[in-house]
């Protein structure tokens, strides 16, 4: 073979050599940058096992309204399952509510109108909680049919959500961080996979280290945390502004009754239809031993998006606006109270 064809099979030699590792490469590159569900998943599990204690902000927003309501929200967790989630409506301080469960149980605290309920509940694990990152885990791990996906900076799953007393968001979309792991955003979606709440994550930070006292009921409650303001003092009467719900499911406002009271007004609403109901609403009173002796409620805290509110078989409560609202039925679903109430939130008076 001449010396020139020997070149040229030489050169063409390592044409080909440089064309098979560079594909390899692809290859192995492409291998190393691509996780399967099961991969991103197994970290996420191993993640929430091995934290001994996460400390996250959010901003949550609901869009069921005119325009939309936003919350800032501090959560701190500890093993074994102490919870303190800080929710502040920055319209409405007042209004702003801890939720808090330690080893005495778990509390709905409202510091600025030295409010507490403690319930006989399972809370956070029997509903899904969209800024709990272990809540988050759970829905993914519970929903065999999720779905995975991922961009250039997040993985993707869409979920269904668990909200025994809410068939109205059924799911949801979590974004996690490529490189932490960390949540980044939380969408809720109605039936029509409308976007209706969602929840932006910031500043997760793995094992912090924490004081003693983050899940002391009377520290929440005497301390001012995250801005969330502490007790008034004196607590001046204040204007009832009377709120009257859009979705009554065809029941029909059957009598108003208004009265007075020592701190201002109280109204009741009758409505009357093939389900009947009752909604009352007065300005809240200031008691200053209720801090050490939270009511007790057979039920459970349930997220209203507005307003933390507690729910048993025939009844729920909350409070907003510096106002105390309750609605009682024995004819209506806990989704069906729910339904009505959030409808509330925007209807003012007529």
């Amino acid at each position: 073979m001449s010396s020139y064809l020997r070149q040229r099979r030489d050169v063409a030699m390592k044409k080909y050599i440089i064309l098979l590792i560079g594909l390899m490469l692809v290859i192995v590159l492409g291998a190393c940058g691509s996780k399967s569900k099961e991969d991103v998943l197994g970290k996420l599990e191993n993640m929430a096992e091995e934290m001994s204690a996460y400390q996250t902000n959010a901003l949550m927003k609901l869009k069921t309204g005119k325009e939309d309501q936003v919350f800032r929200i501090e959560v701190t967790h500890q093993k074994e399952d102490f919870y303190r989630v800080l929710l502040k409506n920055e319209k409405d301080e007042e209004s702003s509510q801890i939720i808090l469960r330690n080893k005495d149980g778990v509390f709905v605290l409202t510091p600025a109108l030295n409010k507490s309920f403690k319930f006989q509940s399972e809370w956070p694990n029997n509903n899904s909680q969209p800024y709990l990152f272990h809540s988050l885990i759970n829905d993914i791990v519970n929903d065999k049919e999720s779905t995975f996906s991922q961009t250039d900076s997040y993985y993707v799953f869409e979920t269904k959500t668990n909200y025994e007393a809410n068939s109205n968001l059924p799911y949801q979309t979590i974004y996690f961080d490529k490189e932490s792991f960390a949540p980044v955003l939380v969408t809720i979606l109605d039936k029509d996979k409308n976007p209706v709440v969602e929840v932006e994550y910031s500043n997760f930070q793995k094992n912090p280290e924490l004081p003693e006292d983050t899940f002391d009921m009377k520290q929440n409650m005497t301390s001012s945390i995250f801005g969330v303001p502490v007790m008034a003092q004196e607590q001046l009467p204040k204007e009832l502004t009377v709120f009257y719900p859009e979705e009554t499911l065809g029941a029909k406002l059957m009598e108003e009754d208004q009265m007075d009271t020592e701190n201002g007004k109280r109204v009741l609403l009758s409505y009357q239809g093939e389900r009947n109901f009752t909604i009352i609403q007065e300005t809240l009173d200031v008691y200053p031993t209720s801090a050490g002796t939270p009511e007790l409620i057979q039920g459970e805290p349930v997220d209203l998006g507005f307003s933390v509110g507690a729910m048993t078989d025939s009844a729920l409560r909350w409070q907003a606006n510096g106002v105390n609202y309750y609605l009682a039925s024995d004819e209506l679903t806990k989704a069906e109270m729910i339904e009505v109430a959030v409808s509330m939130t925007n209807q003012a008076t007529k």
